[in-house]
Parts: structure tokens; sequence; C-alpha cells
């Protein structure tokens, strides 16, 4: 098993936030391109929808983009949003975590985050990776993989 890779970033109220914090925790890490975009607000409101369901799971779910703190608590409010969104200006965590690369977009290629999602087990193992998320119905097979893990 891998270990997660360690990292501390700040969230939508300028608070850091280290994934050693949640051990003994389940942890969904999901790396996200853009704030306020389609695809992305259908991804947080549906991991919000289902906050319960991964809080009585013993789980918490954090997003990752390279968006500011502010645009994060902007994006929060309007849609409210019950998740912890990360800032990862820099892309380091992006990176680390091989959510930062090529895309292509309508034929062009470029730089870019690539919409993944790690599992990450109560003692800090990646027990999951989807690179390249389709969002419909994407919170529902997190939770079920959660789920699957415990019985």
């Amino acid at each position: 098993m891998t270990q997660a890779k360690p990292f501390c970033l700040r969230d939508q109220a300028e608070n850091e936030v280290c994934l050693k914090d949640f051990l003994g925790k389940w942890v969904v890490l999901y790396f996200y391109p853009k704030d306020n975009t389609p695809g992305c607000t259908i991804e947080a409101k549906d991991f919000s929808a289902d906050f319960k369901d991964f809080e009585n799971l013993d789980a918490v779910v954090i997003g990752v983009s390279a968006d500011s703190c502010d645009s994060h608590k902007r994006f929060a409010e309007k849609h409210n949003l019950k998740l912890r969104l990360l800032s990862d200006p820099d892309k380091q965590v992006l990176k680390a975590y091989g959510a930062w690369g090529k895309k292509k977009f309508m034929g062009r290629e470029f730089d870019g985050i690539i919409r993944s999602t790690y599992l990450i087990d109560p003692k800090g193992n990646i027990v999951k990776h989807w690179p390249k998320v389709s969002v419909k119905g994407h919170a529902a097979e997190v939770r079920a993989a959660i789920e699957a893990s415990t019985s």
C-alpha cells in the first residue's frame, strides 16, 4: 500500500489544514480544476449533499484546486458547500498527487489540473485512486468504496 503524501494547505477560512490532522478517519481527497465551473460545481454539490453520509462513515471530504482561499470562500458560500476546500496556488500538492499535467481540450494541449480523487484510509494509506474522474455519480461511487472497505 502507498502512504499518502503529507501536506498542509489553507482552506476557505484561511485555516491551515494538514493531512495528518485526519489520521483515524477516512479522507476523500479530490482535485478539481476551477471554482464555479459547471463540472466542478456539480462535483462539489454532490459531495456536499452526501456530507452526512460521509460523516457517518467517519470520513472527511476535501477538495483541492489552485484557486485562492477567497475564491473558495465565495464558491462555498454561493453553493452552500459543507466541505473543506484547500488552496494550492503553487501546485505543489497537485503535482505530488499527479493531479497536474497535460490535458486536451478542443484539440489543444495544455498543462492543467486533472480531475482525480484519492481515498485515504484511517492509517494514511491510499486505498483507491480515480484518475480522470467523470463527475456524474462520482460522490456515490466514492461513498460505496468506503462502505465496501468498512464492511
